[in-house]
Parts: C-alpha cells; sequence; structure tokens
C-alpha cells in the first residue's frame, strides 16, 4: 500500500489502463475499505478547452479511475467540480469530454457552481465550500500539474479552489490567494491525489502551450505533491506561498528530500525544465491588485502578444486589473472592476482577443504610435 512519503509516477500513452495500473500498485481499495463510501472524484475544468491543450484533466485518467473503483466492488462514486469565474461548468464538462464520460459510465455530476455552500472554520479563517463535500466520504482530487501566472504553479493544493462557490473564489483573490488556499485544507480532505502530468501547461492555468510527459502520478500527501510539482516546473517552493502554509497547518511535508519517487514502469527519465513565465516577463507594465484569476490569465497572453509585436513598449501607462481597483478613477484598466476608468476594456472577465485588440487600438489612438 501506498505511504504518506511516497509518490508514485507511471509513464506511456494510454492513460485510462496507466491510471488503473497506477492505482491497482498503490492499493487503492484498501485505503477505502468499506464499499458503501461515497467516494468523489475532483477533476480540474477550469475552463472549457480539451485536456491536450494542457490545462484540464483528461477523461481517460478519470476512466480509468472508474473502471478500477467499479472492478473493486465500489459504486458509490460522483464526480465534483465548479470552473473558474468567467466560464460555466456545463460548458467545460460538455467540451472536454465529461458529458460523454458520465453518460456512458453512467456516473453522476455535481456542478458546484450550481449548489448552495456553507461556512466551515478552517483555523483562524471561516470559508465557505460546497455543499457537496459532505457528502463525500472519500475524495480523490485529480488535478493538472501546471504553471500560474498569479501563484507560478497549481496541483494538488490549489485545485480544491473547485469546491468552493464563485463568490468565495473571488473573495480567495480579495485575500492574496495564498492563505485561504492553505486554509482551505482544514475544510476540505484529500483522502488520494492522482496527478495528471500528461501535458500540463508550465506557464498558463487555462493551458495553450502544453509541456508532453506522458506521466500520472499518484499520491497522499498534498503539500509533498505540490512541493515535488514546483520542482518539476523549475519554481522554487518559496515563491508559492501557499505549499509552506498548508505544511504550518499540519497538512503535510514539503521537504521532497524525503520523499520517495517510484517510478513504476522504469520509462521517466524526466528532467525539471523552468517553465517560461511570460507573466514575469510582461508584468512591468500592470497594475494588478486582488485580480481574478480568469481575468489576469487573459491579459498575460494579449500581453505577450503585444510584447512580441514591438507595442507593449511603447505603451506608457500601467494598465489596472483587479477587484482592488473598484471604485477608482484611472486611465487604462481591464475587467468590469475597473469600469470608472477612462478606457476601459470591458467583460467579467474580458477574453484574450478582446484585450489584445482593444490594448492594440489604445495603443495605436493614445500613445502616438
Amino acid at each position: 500500500m501506498i505511504q504518506e512519503n511516497e509518490i508514485l509516477k507511471i509513464y506511456g500513452t494510454d492513460f485510462a489502463d496507466m491510471t488503473y495500473e497506477l492505482l491497482a500498485r498503490a492499493d487503492l481499495t484498501s485505503l477505502i475499505g468499506d464499499k458503501n463510501m461515497r467516494i468523489g472524484i475532483k477533476p480540474n475544468l477550469v475552463c472549457p478547452s480539451p485536456a491536450e491543450f494542457g490545462a484540464t484533466t483528461h477523461p481517460q485518467v478519470v476512466e480509468g479511475m472508474i473502471r478500477y473503483l467499479r472492478d473493486n466492488g465500489f459504486e458509490n462514486i460522483i464526480i465534483a467540480e465548479g470552473s473558474w469565474v468567467g466560464d460555466r461548468t456545463s460548458d467545460a464538462y460538455e467540451y472536454c469530454g465529461y458529458r460523454e464520460l458520465c453518460e456512458r459510465l453512467h456516473v453522476p455530476f455535481i456542478d458546484t457552481q450550481k449548489q448552495g455552500s456553507h461556512p466551515v472554520k478552517c483555523g483562524d479563517m471561516e470559508l465557505r465550500v460546497s455543499d457537496v463535500v459532505d457528502d463525500i466520504d472519500f475524495l480523490i482530487n485529480v488535478p493538472v500539474l501546471k504553471g500560474h501566472c498569479q501563484t507560478h504553479m497549481t496541483c494538488a493544493l490549489k485545485n480544491l479552489k473547485g469546491l468552493i462557490p464563485n463568490t468565495e473564489k473571488r473573495r480567495f483573490h480579495r485575500l492574496g490567494l495564498h492563505r485561504p488556499i492553505a486554509h482551505l485544507q482544514k475544510a476540505i480532505h484529500q483522502d488520494f491525489i492522482v496527478v495528471d502530468h500528461i501535458c500540463g501547461d508550465p506557464d498558463f492555468e487555462e493551458g495553450g502551450h502544453p509541456l508532453v510527459r506522458n506521466c500520472v502520478m499518484a499520491a497522499l500527501d498534498p503539500v509533498l505533491t505540490d512541493s515535488y510539482a514546483c520542482s518539476l516546473l523549475g519554481v522554487d517552493v518559496h515563491d508559492v506561498p501557499y505549499v509552506l502554509l498548508s505544511e504550518e497547518l499540519g497538512i503535510g511535508h514539503a521537504d521532497i528530500s524525503n520523499a520517495k519517487i517510484i517510478d513504476l514502469n522504469g520509462s521517466g527519465a524526466e528532467q525539471a525544465i523552468p517553465a517560461e513565465k511570460k507573466h514575469l516577463a510582461v508584468s512591468y507594465a500592470v497594475d494588478e491588485v486582488d485580480s481574478c484569476s480568469a481575468c489576469y490569465a487573459n491579459l498575460v497572453p494579449a500581453l505577450d502578444r503585444l510584447e512580441k509585436e514591438g507595442l507593449l513598449a511603447k505603451l506608457h501607462t500601467r494598465i489596472a486589473i483587479g477587484q482592488g481597483h473598484q471604485g477608482e478613477k484611472g486611465e487604462l484598466g481591464i475587467g468590469k472592476c475597473t469600469k470608472d476608468f477612462s478606457f476601459c476594456v470591458m467583460g467579467c472577465p474580458p477574453d484574450e482577443e478582446k484585450i489584445y485588440r482593444e490594448l492594440r487600438r489604445y495603443i495605436e489612438e493614445r500613445e502616438g504610435f
């Protein structure tokens, strides 16, 4: 049976069969025990983007998991998820192949954007979680290992944000993300982790530049998992405060020197490749205060396009974005939170193409280009 300090890895291209074998080697059935327990599977369906783009959990991974559970007598299974603010879970459910999966395998899907929620005391914070959390006896978290434009990386710990309502997601950003993400672990316990490390985008949460690794991993400790994920992305764990904050809260252990990484099929000669960090390259142009991930994530690639065209350097006005600018007046802003600015790219969030197009127009008309 898998141990707390172990991370199991398997490589290949048949993702369903790989996952099945991974769970068998981890002896997941022994961990769950009671066959009457309600098992919740929590993938990452952040936006309606196919898994091949590097943003969302491959449905084949979840299919292999369901097959394994059913073959071992576990029938009480649900899938629960809520997309980020700005996209509808129902669109991701359809576009990412989960409707077909759920209907074919007769597994209920719970859209947490449409659920009620309730407060939970999490140490010195009170956070709201979706009601489905209380209906799950054993939670299997299935994150994608990838980069993130605000927190540098996202994996097991941050993936639980899909189990909170949209209003709370917005509040997390006002609170600075890291502290509430860490405290959320006190409200929602992940019993088992299956990491989709197949082709996550090393730079952006919404994908677009997948880095193929064809790997699926299993673990018990979400802090150790995220610390190891940092190492694979070339990110210093100290630059992802919620990982170490979670360790301080007793959620797990971040020291990967004590971890036992087990390659099950001996084909993973993988080396860490530092992410491009496009968001750092263009962040000099942005005045960001408590922005939601979807809004900021749409801004960054638009700025990257402008920079490659030599236009961003011609912009002499910093771009305001985020909830912290609500009610303020200024020159140039992105999103509904900056609606009182002289020039605002409206939307909640505005999409990348709109941001690019309107910022280009602003530079051409107002910056003398």
